[in-house]
């Protein structure tokens, strides 16, 4: 069961029975570039350097501040240790503007279901926002997070081409 609220400071911070979730900033881009460092992450992001950690994690906060959605940094509750991050972001998918979710776990926490709690919050704070459909996508090769669309109960789509790689979209509808 996840029990979460927000808190009224900059950054929001939410909470599962097992995470802390931050909205990333510029305050928190050491941490996301930390992030960034894990082998697993890093296999799907690419290598980032600090200052695209600290691009990315102003850009994030002013999407925070623009939209109303982000990311977060997952830490542990009880132990502090970074675990991975997600949340919710518009992009251009199809020719349309659409409300996104995605996650990364490093790779000592997968197998752990962090990104499908991560994923159940950021779907439960999309219905606060009233939005009536949510899309995700990834890499057709990842397994891993396919399964995870699947459990949060996406549907699979097709095939798009994004950053020129064949990518799998699958959408959610958050109406009932």
């Amino acid at each position: 069961m996840l029990r979460w609220r927000f808190r009224p400071q900059w950054p929001p911070e939410l909470q599962t029975e097992r995470l802390r979730l931050t909205a990333i900033g510029p305050p928190l881009a050491g941490e996301l570039y930390r992030l960034h460092l894990d082998p697993g992450i890093a296999r799907w992001y690419g290598d980032w350097t600090r200052a695209d950690a600290e691009a990315r994690a102003a850009e994030i906060g002013r999407s925070w501040q623009r939209d109303g959605v982000g990311k977060w940094l997952a830490h542990h509750r009880e132990s502090g240790e970074l675990v991975g991050r997600g949340g919710l972001s518009y992009q251009d998918v199809d020719g349309a503007r659409r409300l996104e979710i995605g996650w990364a776990v490093r790779e000592v926490h997968r197998g752990k279901g962090y990104a499908t709690e991560i994923g159940l919050v950021g779907l439960a704070h999309a219905r606060e926002l009233g939005v009536r459909e949510v899309v995700a996508f990834t890499e057709v090769h990842n397994v891993r997070s396919r399964a995870v669309m699947e459990r949060l109960g996406f549907t699979y789509r097709h095939d798009f081409p994004h950053r020129g790689e064949p990518f799998a979209l699958y959408e959610i509808s958050l109406d009932s």
